[in-house]
Parts: structure tokens; sequence; C-alpha cells
């Protein structure tokens, strides 16, 4: 099953690092949150993957031409330097395929540029590449076998604090409650796709909106609530925690790094 992965915005919110290197690229830890993405599918038999690149597509692109495995993975040397012996690998067995899909194009445009290389497959896989989750992806995946509908994406609870603020016109506040109280859920991505879901696409059109009201109005579009771990890498505020979580051995999104569930292939 195919997993396409969009890489092309602009990550303004995180302006510190975006502007010299592209938002996917900025790490979680030692990595590009891209590669813990990736690394997240690959656990569960995921393995070919489309890039749908944009805003210094070509930084992606370099990372990936001189990966070495050597400087992530044990191994041992010997003969003077001459042989070199991996225990360990990341992305030996990926495929990856790179297709610049425009600077300023939306996630629906991407999509759409991509549509050729999914042709062949009856269901794919798709993400933003800045939300790491410990997201049981079988269970996502057996739900979509069992409803047999068109979209799937997955809902997560609010990570931000603020208060939602509930008035009268604008002026006699009626309720203040913190928003992770309000029993509100979000849109956490990691989409399920049938082949079917670019008849509910339009040129130039925002995947989330028009797209899917279209399925919403057929009951062709379903979620799976997640309430186990979930974080997006927007601000630098995130990133410092999820540093934070890395160095403290607390990282539940390295989900690789458990036993693979028995269903997993």
């Amino acid at each position: 099953m195919k997993v396409v992965l969009f890489c092309g915005g602009l990550g303004m919110r995180l302006r510190e690092f975006s502007e010299t290197i592209p938002k996917p690229m900025v790490t979680a830890g030692h990595r590009p949150i891209l590669w813990n993405v990736m690394k997240y599918y690959a656990h569960y038999g995921h393995k070919d993957f489309i890039l749908c690149l944009g805003h210094q597509g070509n930084v992606i692109k370099e990372y990936f031409l001189n990966y070495n495995e050597a400087l992530s993975n044990d191994f041992v040397l010997s003969g003077a330097g001459n042989g070199l012996q991996l225990l360990g690998s990341d992305i030996q067995d990926w495929k990856i395929t790179f297709v610049d899909t425009g600077l300023n194009s939306s996630i629906g445009q991407r999509l759409r540029a991509v549509q050729h290389h999914l042709k062949d497959e009856e269901i794919f896989l798709a993400n933003y590449s800045d939300g790491l989750s410990d997201l049981p992806l079988d269970d996502v995946l057996t739900q979509f076998h069992k409803l047999g509908k068109i979209a799937s994406f997955v809902s997560v609870g609010p990570s931000q604090s603020f208060d939602v603020v509930v008035s009268r016109d604008g002026i006699i506040v009626d309720e203040l409650q913190h928003i992770s109280k309000t029993g509100i859920w979000m849109n956490g991505g990691y989409f399920t796709f049938r082949q079917d879901i670019f008849k509910y696409m339009r040129e130039g059109e925002e995947l989330v909106y028009e797209p899917f009201r279209r399925l919403i109005a057929e009951q062709q579009l379903i979620t799976y609530r997640h309430n186990g771990f979930f974080m997006c890498m927007d601000t630098f505020k995130e990133k410092r925690m999820i540093d934070d979580m890395v160095a403290g051995g607390n990282a539940p999104w390295e989900v690789w790094k458990k036993p693979v569930h028995p269903n997993s292939r």
C-alpha cells in the first residue's frame, strides 16, 4: 500500500528553521520529522512512498540521495576501513518517489499531481509530514475495510492550551472553558483513501473542504478517533517539546522500537 506524504508547505510558523530548510526536514530529535513519519509507516509494512515536494524540495532529495546507513545504525568496520558490515538498516528496503508538485499548491492539488503514480492502488495512505503519533494503524485499516467507505482520516484531541469563549452578541460571556474540556475533535491527517477519492476532487480545490463536503453528503467519509499521543510540529515551542521527549527517552511515536503488531504486514 503506497503512502503519499505532503512535503511542500512553507512552514511559516516554524520560520526559525524553515527559511533555510523545508519544514519536513526540521529535526525531531536527531532525524528529520519526515524520516520519523516514514519510519512509522515502514513499521507497519508500508514502505512505498510518494513525496509531494514543493518549497526547497531539493533539500529533501539531497538528504535521501546522500543518506548513509552507517551514520544511523550500528556497524562493524574491518580491513583497515575497507570492510563495512551494517548491523541494522533504516531505509534499505524503502522505495521513494520524488515528485515536484508546485511551490504554492494546496494539498488537494498536490494529491492530484501524483494521481498517475497511484493508478494501480485500490487503497492508499496519505499524510501531512509534520504530525507524530502512536496511532494503531492496523486498527485504522481494519475499520476502513469493515465500513467500506471512500475516505477516512484520524480525529485527535486539541493539544493547544487556550480557552473557548461562548457569549451572547459577542459581549455577555455565558461560558469560558479550556478547549480540552469541550469535546472538540480535530483533523489529525493520517488519511486512508480509495481510488474513487479522485472522482470527488476538482482542479484547484483544497482536499479537506470541497471534496470532503461531497463525501459527507454521500456518507462516504469516516473518522477514527485516537485518544493516544499526537503532536504536530508547528511552532518552535512544539519542536522543543519533541526534542525533550527524545532526549528523555520518552518518544511515544517511535512505535518501531516496540514489537510489531501480529496483523502488521
